[in-house]
């Protein structure tokens, strides 16, 4: 077996058994915002670096293997699209999680990747980060706002997509890289 290209790291691949979710009408979600010291940012020019940092952080290894495995030049070319954003959740100036919009598919906005840091959940932020990025999806007036679960998140995941408007459309088995 040949090396890795630089930046890519897989083992292999593995079953990923996925939901796919859709929301067709904007919800209406109430959640109280972080104390004082919360701040979203959306980024302007995310580093290749930067955007690993938040995958392993909020992935912790087991989620988003296909970005895990994908070259530093692959991601380059996804953080350098317009139609692809990165807002960061900070608290105390740290880290906290994140959410990825992709809107390279016409009238369809994927709430690509939304997550937290280990250390911050328990915390009542999942559903604040999750209401930023549905609001964030939905102020673009999309036809739909698409989103996955995997059986990789927490199980209550899927409940929380439902709480935010989604409704499972279908469930598929997908190959991904073993990272």
């Amino acid at each position: 077996m040949s090396p890795a290209p630089p930046g890519r790291r897989t083992r292999g691949t593995t079953d990923l058994t996925v939901t796919v979710l859709e929301s067709r009408h904007r919800p209406q979600l109430q959640v109280a915002r972080p104390f004082e010291t919360g701040m979203m940012i959306q980024l302007r020019e995310p580093t290749v670096s930067y955007y690993r940092f938040l995958i392993d952080q909020v992935g912790r290894g087991r989620m988003w293997p296909e970005r895990r495995a994908m070259t530093d030049e692959e991601i380059a070319e996804i953080l350098a699209s317009e139609q692809v954003s990165i807002t960061v959740l900070s608290i105390g100036g740290v880290p906290a999680g994140f959410f990825e919009l992709d809107r390279r598919e016409s009238g369809v906005i994927v709430l690509a990747r939304v997550g937290l840091v280990s250390e911050f959940t328990g915390r009542g932020l999942g559903r604040f980060l999750l209401a930023a990025a549905v609001e964030a999806a939905w102020d673009e007036d999309p036809e739909v706002v698409r989103a996955e679960a995997t059986d990789r998140h927490d199980p209550r995941s899927l409940l929380l997509f439902q709480w935010a408007g989604f409704e499972p459309v279908g469930t598929t088995i997908r190959k991904v890289p073993a990272v």
